[in-house]
């Protein structure tokens, strides 16, 4: 697999939200694109385990992508349940990447140390769980973007 040709699928998990009103997800298309990338699938569905879940192994499964981003969900109230819908329908912890965003973030804010955030694998693909906000999210995809073309190569049975 190229590098370059990198497939994204971006869940974003709200209430609250529309694909209209859904600047995180649109943020995170954007920077998709920007490294040369393709969002395939950006959906937006409801703070609901089962839907979450669903969502995932949609994106995973039928649209065949190599990273899903999950968009919010992943804070302290009883509403998020995104780590738990990803692990739900993965099979394997990628605790690294969550640790980067949360070790990244906290350079930022106090607050990135209430993220539940989680990142799994779900066969030969990664799910990555950013939070809602716009700010947010931008400043967690910064700190891990470099490391997601090896992530994509080694899951598709690349070398070191």
């Amino acid at each position: 697999m190229s590098e370059q040709n990198l497939r994204f699928a971006i869940v974003t998990c709200s209430d609250t939200r529309s694909m209209k009103e859904d600047t995180a997800g649109a943020a995170l298309a954007a920077l998709v694109a920007e490294n040369g990338w393709e969002c395939a699938s950006h959906v937006v569905v409801k703070d609901e385990r089962a839907d979450i879940a669903a969502a995932i192994v949609h994106a995973c499964d039928e649209v065949g992508v190599d990273i899903v981003l999950t968009c919010g969900g992943s804070g302290l109230s009883l509403r998020d349940v995104t780590p738990e819908a990803t692990r739900d329908v993965c099979e394997r912890d990628v605790p690294g990447i969550a640790e980067a965003m949360r070790y990244h973030s906290l350079q930022i804010t106090p607050f990135a140390m209430l993220s539940r955030a989680v990142c799994m694998q779900r066969g030969r693909t990664v799910v990555i769980n950013l939070p809602g906000s716009e700010k947010a999210a931008r400043e967690n995809w910064e700190g891990i973007v470099a490391a997601l073309p090896h992530a994509a190569k080694m899951m598709a049975g690349g070398g070191h």
